[in-house]
């Protein structure tokens, strides 16, 4: 399903929610899902995340009986109508086994583990791949949280991530189906973020895919001075320099110009032979 290394790949965002912070959420509009979807493909996305939960700091916890009631229809219709991954984001089991059965390939899981470790069971019995993100954001009901180290961002970043990737492993996980995400936004200042981006090259020390989300997100609004509708360049400059420290998926909302940075970026960095 995927060559790594040799270029770099898009995943479009399908937010199945009423409140993403994006301003891009679809509800339960699977009909907009479709529509959004086929507009990413033909963009150039690769692979499609869906999600029914907000990610933004703040947002009131889904229950996963309405957050399947919001993913499942896109996602069987998805799975259905492209022949393209779709990968599930969220945190909990039964909704990562629940999509994954009704066609996703990859779980993208926010909390690392942190939330619902039975999440690595799922994608060890079913095969999907396995996004392992670092979120150091407070969570009272977490099941396990990562050993505190001493050093920067970065040398948290991996600790954080060798834990998890341990804990997926023996949880019967294929190596060779994780994929570590640093998990921009996510429990990080915003000059913290600028530094995962930076340093991102450091994560290769993990031996895995690098997967980053820095799509109009807040420290790009920090940088800039803009709202979430004028964050389109900063993630350009975001993508374009987290591909030449590593990174070899990015996950975004504005596939086709960003595609184009993939591209150029690509062209730079993974030259391809004459």
């Amino acid at each position: 399903m995927f060559e790594w290394g040799v270029r770099t790949y898009i995943m479009g965002i399908i937010n199945m929610t009423p409140d993403s912070f994006a301003g891009d959420g679809l509800g339960t509009d699977v009909e907009a899902a479709v529509k959004r979807a086929r507009e990413m493909l033909a963009a150039g996305a690769d692979l499609l995340d869906v999600g029914g939960e907000s990610t933004r700091p703040g947002a009131e916890p889904v229950p996963a009986d309405e957050e399947l009631r919001r993913v499942l229809p896109a996602v069987k219709r998805l799975a259905r109508e492209f022949d393209c991954p779709i990968s599930i984001d969220t945190y909990k089991a039964v909704v990562a086994e629940a999509a994954v059965r009704a066609g996703a390939r990859i779980i993208n899981d926010v909390w690392g583990l942190r939330m619902d470790p039975a999440i690595a069971d799922v994608a060890a019995r079913t095969g999907a791949y396995l996004v392992i993100t670092h979120n150091s954001r407070p969570a009272p009901d977490a099941a396990w949280d990562y050993t505190p180290v001493e050093g920067g961002v970065i040398d948290r970043i991996l600790a954080g991530l060798r834990e998890a990737i341990g804990r997926a492993g023996r949880a019967g996980v294929d190596p060779d189906r994780i994929i570590v995400d640093p998990g921009i936004g996510f429990g990080k200042t915003w000059r913290e973020n600028l530094v995962v981006l930076r340093e991102l090259r450091r994560l290769r020390e993990l031996g895995r895919p690098i997967l980053i989300g820095p799509s109009r997100k807040s420290f790009i609004g920090r940088v800039l001075g803009t709202d979430v509708e004028g964050r389109l360049e900063g993630t350009a400059a975001a993508v374009a320099i987290g591909i030449t420290n590593g990174a070899d998926l990015v996950r975004v909302h504005d596939v086709g110009p960003i595609a184009r940075v993939v591209r150029v970026a690509d062209a730079i960095v993974r030259p391809q032979p004459a």
